[in-house]
């Protein structure tokens, strides 16, 4: 399934691009809807960033999806590498549980010009579970959209408080 989201930030794009390039940012997000456990595994430094983050799930599913999958078992790496010049990056999500079962990758991509910006994340969630795939897909992709709503917000005050 493809998807695309786009997010809007009040702060400009620069610094929207560069805070989420800074593994300070992701523990300020424990707490948001749908994700948990937020936890910085890996960052190298500048002029391109990879990150390793590790992400759960902590949302509801459809008791047909949980007599497939344990949601206790809904985790994931989020590797991706920054690119500040063109205000993108590339990721991958790597699941730590049923990694034959789920496949994600994509692009962020910031753009705006003096103070505000918009971050489009876009990609291509592939799971495997025979009848429930659509379903699992759709509940992972609307728990997203629900996640970056209000991770928007909270990355502006973030950057706010940063200055």
């Amino acid at each position: 399934m493809n998807f695309r989201i786009t997010q809007s930030f009040d702060a400009d794009a620069d610094s929207v691009n560069e805070a989420y390039a800074d593994p300070d940012l992701y523990p300020t997000l424990v707490g948001l809807p749908k994700l948990g456990g937020i936890e910085v595994l890996a960052a190298d430094g500048p002029p391109v960033h990879h990150l390793e983050v590790r992400f759960r799930f902590t949302g509801e599913l459809p008791t047909a999806v949980t007599a497939v999958v344990d949601p206790d078992r809904l985790s994931w790496v989020q590797e991706s590498v920054h690119d500040h010049t063109a205000r993108s990056a590339r990721f991958r999500l790597v699941p730590d549980y049923y990694p034959e079962r789920l496949r994600c990758r994509g692009r962020f991509e910031v753009i705006g010009s003096g103070s505000g910006a918009k971050r489009t994340i876009s990609g291509e969630l592939q799971v495997r579970a025979s009848l429930l795939a659509g379903r699992v897909e759709k509940a992972i992709i609307s728990g997203l959209e629900e996640y970056l709503r209000a991770e928007a917000p909270a990355v502006d005050r973030w950057i706010a408080g940063a200055t």
